[in-house]
């Protein structure tokens, strides 16, 4: 497996183009298999769950084309879903598999998907989502690791009440794209809110679909006969985006991140701040992050948006350990997305973890070791720890991080960072 090996130490300076949010690709590209005509879209990130997904619509019959590979542009066009299947090969490591569910069972009445792999950071049930799937008259099974669904009688969903138990991204989506083609009109309550959720709104409406309630906790959508193809460009990814203004807080730098909506950062920008932070809109999809100044502790609790992210509280905790005096974090979406946590104390970092709670006691100075990254944004967290740590740091299993940041080494390393990869020998 392949390796970061970075020297802290060095401030960054200079320019970050952000790239378009792998979070809202993957529910565009599962919106494909609503319609036999084509989908374009636009400012893809060219990370690994893209390929995924890619795969696998090819693998349900879906035709999938670019120019180039990896790429920032792809068309999809699935005439007929020749096998509403999702196999286990194909989406152990991507929990957005799931998402594929919802679509093969609006358009051809059966949708068969794997139980999903991916982060482990706590259970994501998607118990959630079928039970929505039972409320417009779907009948779920599961065996052998496989969901199993079928739509009523005659092949077609009916539209329902849902209210979901617990707010879920992913569910809000595949219930969301299920709904466009169901009989009827198809209520949802207590619904995501993120922009990723929006973005999806505005996609499917350009392929037909009747859908109000945008940015709000009640969606309502007005089942259609069929949708019709369509061409949309993916919003920015907002996690990478706080990423890089915590790059550039914590290692003292001056970052100006370009193609970004700092609309949709509020809680982050709002917290760093909090931790003496100096960011600025200095134009249009503009930030400018400026250290130098002292960073102070702040308290963090993760929430659904507009709350602070789950997504950043890795990147967050990586700051606290350079912020004078304790930060207390908590962890409200997920139980167990604390194992970063112990990496960083190997390194220095003054964490102690109670339950949900993680208190950080700063400034530590970190120093450089051999550390693993047990998930995405943990791959994160740990990336911003290394930047700031005396000597050399190690990062290993960063096929996480290639999951959802693009090109990170090459964005790190343009901006000043001695970061390199090292390949994994070839068996």
């Amino acid at each position: 497996m392949d390796k970061f090996v970075i020297t802290g130490g060095k401030p960054l300076h200079g320019t970050v183009a952000i790239s378009g949010a792998k979070n809202s690709a993957l529910p565009a590209m599962a919106a494909s298999l609503l319609t036999a005509e084509r989908l374009a879209l636009h400012n893809v990130a060219m990370v690994r769950d893209i390929i995924t997904m890619g795969k696998l619509l090819a693998y349900m019959g879906a035709s999938v084309t670019t120019s180039e590979f990896p790429a920032a542009d792809y068309s999809f066009q699935a005439h007929t879903i020749s096998d509403a299947v999702a196999p286990y090969e194909l989406v152990k490591t991507m929990r957005a598999s799931i998402l594929t569910l919802g679509p093969a069972l609006a358009r051809t009445g059966v949708a068969r998907v794997s139980l999903p792999g991916g982060c482990a950071i706590g259970a994501r049930p998607v118990d959630l989502h079928l039970t929505a799937l039972e409320k417009m008259g779907a009948e779920i099974a599961t065996s052998h690791g496989y969901i199993e669904a079928r739509a009523p009688k005659g092949g077609r969903l009916k539209g329902g009440h849902v209210v979901f138990e617990k707010i879920t991204v992913t569910g809000t989506e595949n219930i969301l794209m299920a709904a466009t083609l169901a009989d009827g009109e198809t209520i949802l309550e207590n619904s995501a809110r993120e922009p990723e959720v929006t973005d999806l709104i505005v996609l499917l409406r350009k392929m037909g679909a009747r859908i109000s309630g945008d940015e709000t906790s009640t969606l309502r959508v007005q089942g259609v006969a069929a949708l019709h193809g369509a061409e949309h460009f993916v919003i920015p990814d907002r996690i990478e985006a706080g990423t890089f203004l915590v790059a550039g807080a914590i290692t003292n730098g001056d970052l100006t991140l370009t193609n970004c909506e700092p609309r949709h950062l509020g809680a982050v920008i709002s917290t760093l701040r909090d931790a003496g932070v100096s960011i600025e809109e200095s134009a249009a999809g503009t930030l400018r992050v400026r250290g130098g100044g002292k960073l102070v502790a702040a308290d963090v609790t993760t929430e659904e948006y507009p709350g602070f992210a789950t997504d950043m509280q890795a990147q967050y905790m990586a700051l606290a350990t350079q912020a004078e005096g304790a930060s207390t974090i908590t962890e409200t979406i997920f139980e167990n997305r604390y194992l970063h946590a112990s990496e960083m104390i190997r390194m220095g970092a003054h964490i102690s973890i109670d339950g949900r709670h993680a208190i950080v006691r700063g400034p530590a100075q970190l120093s450089g070791t051999t550390v693993q990254a047990s998930d995405l944004r943990a791959s994160a967290g740990l990336v911003l720890a290394a930047l700031v740590a005396n000597g050399e740091t190690t990062i290993e299993r960063v096929y996480h991080i290639d999951r959802g940041y693009e090109r990170i080494v090459e964005k790190l390393s343009a901006v000043g960072a001695n970061i390199g990869r090292v390949h994994a020998p070839s068996s």
